[in-house]
């Protein structure tokens, strides 16, 4: 593998496809499986880098789309690289800025060359290739960079959706030429759809370049649930078992467990840091609006079995009060629970896999 960087399986489920590994790169080892804090604009929202390290977080992401358009990635590499720009040592990931053009559905044109789209910042016309998207990545100087992809929508034709597989692959490969740094590990994208036999091909196109790790993209998009699992039961155990697996977008209990027994390692979602800001804790799977009126007399911590900063020292009725009044500490204070919770779960079930416990301690999820 690229230089300073390697995964190594330790323990494997007897009953699933459920692994724990160790992913060792330039800023750091990531145990897996772990649940990945989203800091989209070099900034997982409402938290400083000693309160997300507080949480357990070993690995973060963001975004190359956002960061090119501000503050553009000659101001991040200026600082010294987006570890410095944003005072973060750990391991970092950056999306391509795939799904956030492919996003812009009424606002691009895809071609065999890339994809041209108008910012939604000031209407300026930008032309982002798979060369492009590998160059600002190799500028902002994260641990582990995506190849540029196409994410067809969940709603398109079985052509389209192939379409966008080969053209995903023939982007992958103009990705490879284009990567110039050692200290950076390229993972490649799986897509394909709702489609299986596409899926499948594609990982067997991706698996010729021996690639550093590879991800499940294009799900969560709309799909429903049952589809989802069944993309990544049928997706996940073809990936090369002694590379990095990472399922892009999702963060729930029931989301991560199925994909950890898939066999998936890494995962990533706002969930935690959005729920936060609408005032919602995440508690041992379950949404916990703290606007409700149960909650203002409650002089208990939010979970008495959480280790976090905000449970150690504060009530259910002080942070109701707060996102009541809208105080920004509210925020910051249900991020940090809402973050710990899902790290201390991922961590919770690497403990019950090398225990060989994963399918009887987490059964109410796999079922």
């Amino acid at each position: 593998m690229t230089a300073n960087f390697s995964f190594q399986r330790l323990a494997k489920c007897s009953q699933t496809h459920a692994r724990v590994g160790i992913f060792s790169t330039p800023h750091g080892v990531v145990e897996t499986p772990r649940f990945m804090p989203v800091g989209t604009l070099a900034s997982v929202k409402t938290l400083t880098p000693s309160q997300l390290k507080d949480t357990g977080a070993q690995m973060i992401l963001s975004n190359t789309y956002h960061l090119h358009l501000q503050p553009g990635e000659d101001i991040v590499a200026g600082s010294g690289g987006l570890h410095k720009f944003m005072g973060w040592d750990g391991p970092i990931l950056t999306d391509s800025g795939g799904f956030q053009v492919f996003s812009l559905s009424k606002m691009r044109k895809v071609t065999e060359e890339g994809v041209t789209f108008r910012s939604p910042h000031d209407g300026k016309i930008i032309e982002l290739t798979p060369e492009r998207s590998i160059e600002i990545q190799n500028i902002l100087g994260a641990d582990v960079i995506m190849a540029f992809d196409e994410c067809p929508s969940h709603i398109s034709t079985y052509e389209e959706v192939e379409a966008a597989t080969a053209r995903t692959y023939r982007w992958l490969e103009r990705c490879i030429l284009s990567h110039k740094r050692l200290d950076q590990a390229l993972f490649g994208i799986v897509q394909g759809g709702i489609y299986l036999d596409l899926r499948s091909q594609a990982v067997v196109d991706l698996e010729k370049f021996d690639l550093h790790g590879y991800a499940i993209g294009g799900v969560s998009v709309g799909e429903e649930p049952d589809m989802i699992r069944k993309i990544v039961q049928d997706t996940a155990p073809l990936l090369p078992v002694n590379k990095p697996r990472y399922l892009m977008g999702v963060g729930t209990y029931k989301e991560m467990i199925m994909a950890i027994a898939s066999g998936m390692d890494i995962f990533d979602c706002v969930i935690p840091t959005r729920w936060a800001r609408h005032g919602t804790a995440m508690v041992k799977g379950e949404r916990w609006n703290l606007k409700n009126a149960q909650f203002r007399r409650d002089f208990s911590p939010i979970d008495a079995d959480c280790p976090c900063y905000t449970c150690q020292n504060f009530t259910r009725a002080y942070l109701s009060h707060l996102v009541r009044s809208q105080e920004i500490l509210a925020y910051t204070l249900l991020s940090i629970h809402n973050i710990t919770e899902l790290i201390q779960f991922t961590q919770k079930v690497r403990n019950s896999i090398l225990n060989d416990h994963f399918t009887k301690q987490f059964a109410q999820w796999l079922n």
